[in-house]
């Protein structure tokens, strides 16, 4: 008698083709190696089929074969993933699987209210939330890892769709006896030669140098980290200043030191926080009515967990018009 090839067989052997490795796909989605090897066998001896070519170099690489069986499997994964938009219209319930990305830097303040919130709200979804940085949630958009992404709008590509909730602009922070603490502004001409802590994130330092670049003067980077923590913390222990464009309420570093938060003088363009999606493929039920509930989340006028922006953002204040360049 057939052995039925399962859903689930089906979601590791993709996994495993996209990630080009049975390891790989193993540490994206939490399972362990033999049950993916164990699957894969599994669909190749029920179809009779060889679903992969092992590259000493390059890993694993679909047959023709196994492009065709993916192809199909994933075809056969996204209409099961239907099922329970089906249900939800029928039965007027949300319910189902959601995959969030959330970038690193605002999960601390966004995560709890905005997106956890969700799923207390709707006990019947079953959430996933993915930090990373921003290079890190367009590759899960495009690879479909997830469903929707709360990020900035840079370096996107064609392919994302995104939909722009609240401008941040970048603003200064010094320690509370730094010499220029006791400005209410600062100007980049002011900051060039002061001893700067960079945050260190793919794309996120090259949106800083660029605010100097435009201004045509050079940082003084004193030191770097992955963390805004970490920087916050260097920050606040006098090892020099940083830009930011999130606004966490609290002035207190994680040691308990304090630092103090400036307006940076001029214009410059802000971060975009919003929705990211993968343009080929349409939101699911599930994603839209988290999207709605970003919107009216997420706006100019509140951010959960940052302090209000109408101290440092001309356009609050009316300084600029229109949309950010």
């Amino acid at each position: 008698m057939l052995n039925r090839i399962s859903l689930r067989q089906m979601e590791y052997f993709v996994a495993t083709a996209k990630h080009g490795s049975i390891a790989s796909a193993s540490a994206q989605i939490h399972i362990s190696p033999p049950s993916i090897s164990a699957a894969i066998a599994h669909i190749e001896t029920e179809l009779g089929v060889q679903l992969f070519v092992r590259h000493p170099s390059k890993g694993l690489a679909l047959t023709p074969l196994g492009t065709q069986v993916m192809q199909e499997c994933e075809d056969v994964l996204e209409r099961a993933s239907r099922l329970y938009e089906i249900a939800s219209v029928s039965s007027d319930t949300i319910q189902g699987v959601l995959r969030v990305g959330c970038f690193q830097p605002l999960a601390a303040m966004i995560a709890s209210e905005v997106i956890f919130g969700f799923s207390r709200a709707f006990e019947k979804v079953e959430l996933h939330m993915i930090e990373g940085d921003q290079q890190e949630l367009i590759d899960k958009l495009h690879t479909l890892e997830i469903d929707v992404a709360l990020t900035y709008d840079l370096q996107l590509g064609e392919e994302i769709e995104f939909e722009r909730l609240a401008h941040l602009p970048p603003h200064v922070l010094v320690s509370e006896l730094h010499p220029l603490a006791q400005q209410l502004a600062v100007t980049l001409d002011e900051l060039a030669p002061q001893p700067m802590v960079l945050l260190d994130l793919p794309m996120s330092r090259e949106y800083f140098m660029s605010i100097y670049a435009k201004a045509g003067v050079e940082p003084n980077i004193v030191a770097r980290s992955r963390s805004e923590d970490v920087v916050r913390s260097m920050v606040a222990n006098g090892i020099g200043y940083a830009l930011f464009n999130v606004r966490p309420k609290s002035t207190q570093s994680l040691d308990g030191k304090r630092f103090v938060r400036l307006r940076l003088a001029g214009e410059h363009r802000p971060m975009l926080l919003g929705l990211a999606t993968y343009k080929p493929m349409k939101p699911s039920r599930l994603a839209q009515v988290f999207m709605q509930r970003c919107r009216a989340y997420i706006s100019d006028q509140y951010i959960p967990g940052m302090s209000a922006a109408s101290f440092f953002d001309p356009y609050m204040s009316g300084g600029a018009e229109g949309s950010p360049p």
